[in-house]
């Protein structure tokens, strides 16, 4: 099954799933990004459970396991062969809703570094800077665990070290392993703690917009962080020092300033010039966008710190 494009139609999972019904399948693997992961797991879960996609939409919405699963990334970016989510673009109405359910974990991942040789520069720096949010995110979020903080702070790490050469060096083969590691880190990250702001802030871009995930988030990511600041000043410190930087002897606020400096300087020398005007976006949509943020609770409620519907104007007003 091939028609998956990058922001997934939830039709696809449906279709895909009568595709398995009717061939009798009994396993599904998924290769490519994290568009055709998402697609490959939602296939396996409702080719059992019967249904149309959208009854699983939520959490914890499916009642059964799913075939078995085997995923293969051929993008450094979502992670997603190691959560328990697919997210889908429900194109008639302009919105972006996940499955969320145990049932969605992929039995095998197998990580292949071959596969991402060919990614042009472009999409390499997107999808790498989509696994660095999920792990910035994952490490930050109320819901954090020492367990769950050990592989976001070392996707960090491995992304802040390696992502840059895999833009600029693409056949270069060690680096592209440890994104691939780096994202795989930061999708075990995830799953465990949760992702905050950014995700609720990116998803009516997606929606309505048609910005791609990865880029979203790349926009979104430092408007973001400077807003949390405040609220998880140590975790931003160690942030900067997992991205490389110089923090001896500097007071903890100082110190976690210099995270958001470094996830800026990343995006730079990755090529990446872009805001959220560049896709139609006006400064009158700014509340309806965050009419539609604010419904995407789970990111929020794991936020460190607080954030209401004007904090949301001014953040998309920061990416314009």
């Amino acid at each position: 099954y091939d028609k998956v494009d990058p922001e997934p139609r939830i039709e696809l999972a449906d279709e895909g799933a009568a595709l398995a019904v009717k061939n009798k399948c009994d396993m599904v693997i998924g290769i490519g990004g994290g568009s055709a992961m998402d697609v490959a797991k939602a296939i396996a879960v409702i080719a059992t459970n019967k249904g149309a996609a959208t009854d699983y939409l939520g959490l914890n919405k499916v009642p059964k396991a799913g075939l078995p699963k085997i995923m293969i990334p051929t993008t450094a970016g979502t992670g997603s062969e190691v959560t328990f989510t697919a997210v889908f673009v429900r194109k008639n109405l302009k919105k972006k809703e996940g499955m969320n359910s145990p049932y969605l974990y992929p039995e095998l991942a197998l990580l292949d570094p071959e596969l991402t040789l060919s990614l042009p520069p472009a999409p390499t720096a997107q999808t790498g800077l989509d696994a660095l949010c999920h792990a910035i995110e994952s490490y930050t979020s109320i819901n954090a665990s020492p367990m769950s903080e050990m592989f976001s702070l070392e996707a960090i790490s491995l992304i802040a070290e390696n992502l840059r050469t895999c833009v600029h060096d693409g056949k270069n083969i060690a680096a592209r392993e440890r994104m691939l590691l780096g994202s795989l880190y930061a999708g075990i990250g995830l799953a465990n703690a949760g992702v905050t702001a950014v995700h609720s802030l990116s998803y009516p871009l997606g929606g309505k917009f048609g910005v791609s995930h990865g880029l979203a988030n790349t926009i979104l990511l430092a408007p973001v962080m400077a807003f949390n600041l405040p609220g998880a000043l140590e975790k931003f410190a160690d942030i900067a020092d997992a991205m490389g930087e110089c923090t001896d002897g500097l007071p903890v606020r100082e110190a976690a300033y210099l995270a958001v400096d470094a996830v800026e300087s990343l995006i730079e020398d990755c090529g990446i010039d872009a805001s959220i005007r560049d896709f139609g976006v006006k400064e009158k949509d700014f509340p309806a966008l965050a009419d539609v943020a604010v419904t995407v609770a789970r990111p929020l409620e794991n936020n460190p710190r607080k954030m209401t519907k004007e904090d949301m104007i001014a953040i998309y007003a920061e990416a314009f």
